[in-house]
């Protein structure tokens, strides 16, 4: 085991069949309970189906951390960055603990995870859009090496109140030989 990682606790590759329920769950409290998805409605089942799929399709992964009888406590993934061939080895990513297992480090353990993915999958740039008022998420982003890029002030609005949205990025070494086209 990890020896950063909390005790019992394991990585898993989540299905849609095995994590769908759960997932929605905690992206779906982020939605009506914070800045962290700038979404203002939660998000139906349905809308699973599609967000697994499009995660399959690209290859891109769905990292979880489980507790011993196999509870969802948070998942890491990443998805494309903009839509131009250019931007073929850059990703941005997203990391969403439990609202009841917060400050226990799995943010972290789920982050080195796929930190660990984007190097095998030949990922140059991990970018991630936090809220500039998530001290947290901020805090987790910068102790694993991502920099301040930039932020955009006033971009979202949500809770009666305008949100500025803050880059962050983690470049690797990786891939070793990148190519056009």
């Amino acid at each position: 085991m990890n020896p950063t990682q909390p005790p019992d606790i394991r990585l898993i590759d989540c299905t849609e069949e095995d994590h769908a329920v759960a997932i929605l769950g905690i992206l779906n409290e982020a939605i009506v309970h914070s800045t962290a998805l700038y979404d203002y409605v939660p998000r139906p089942q349905s809308a699973m189906a599609t967000w697994f799929a499009t995660k399959c399709a690209n290859g891109f992964p769905v990292v979880g951390a489980v507790d011993g009888r196999g509870e969802l406590l948070g998942f890491a993934s990443w998805g494309t960055f903009r839509a131009f061939p250019a931007y073929k080895y850059t990703v941005e990513h997203s990391v969403y603990v439990h609202k009841d297992c917060r400050g226990r480090g799995l943010g972290g353990v789920l982050m080195r995870a796929l930190v660990d993915r984007a190097r095998a999958a030949g990922v140059h740039a991990m970018v991630g859009c936090i809220d500039a008022a998530n001290e947290g998420s901020i805090r987790l982003h910068q102790q694993l090496g991502f920099v301040h890029t930039g932020t955009m002030p006033q971009v979202g609005f949500k809770f009666g109140r305008w949100l500025d949205a803050a880059f962050y990025q983690l470049t690797l070494e990786t891939p070793l030989e990148p190519v056009d086209g």
